[in-house]
C-alpha cells in the first residue's frame, strides 16, 4: 500500500489516510480508544460517519481519480487502535464497509 496523504481535506470532510493498494484507492478511517472508553474503535464508526466517509471518497474519486486508468475501484478500510493493555493493539479491517 502506498500512502498518498494523511488528514486529506475534501471540502468540509476529512480522510485520515488516503492510499493506493493495487488498482484500489483506499480511504482509511483511524479510530483510537483507550481504557475506560464506552465503545470500542469499531463500534464508534456509526452509519453517519460511514456516510460522510463515502461522500468524501466519492467526491475525491470524481475530482481526482476517475480518469486514472490504473485505478478501478475504491475501498474503505478501518484501522482500530486499542490502548487498553500494556501494549497498543492495532487491527486493520480491509473493506470494512
Amino acid at each position: 500500500m502506498t500512502v498518498l496523504g494523511r488528514n486529506v481535506r475534501v471540502g468540509r470532510l476529512e480522510i485520515d489516510i488516503l492510499a493506493v493498494d493495487g488498482d484500489a484507492v483506499v480511504v482509511i478511517e483511524v479510530r483510537t480508544r483507550g481504557e475506560g472508553s464506552w465503545v470500542g474503535p469499531f463500534t464508534s464508526v456509526d452509519f453517519r460517519k460511514r456516510g460522510r466517509l463515502r461522500a468524501a471518497g466519492e467526491a475525491l474519486w470524481r475530482s481526482r481519480f476517475r480518469h486514472d486508468l490504473r485505478l478501478a475501484r475504491m475501498r474503505f478500510d478501518l484501522l482500530a487502535v486499542s490502548l487498553d493493555g500494556p501494549e497498543p493493539v492495532v487491527e486493520h479491517v480491509r473493506a470494512a464497509f
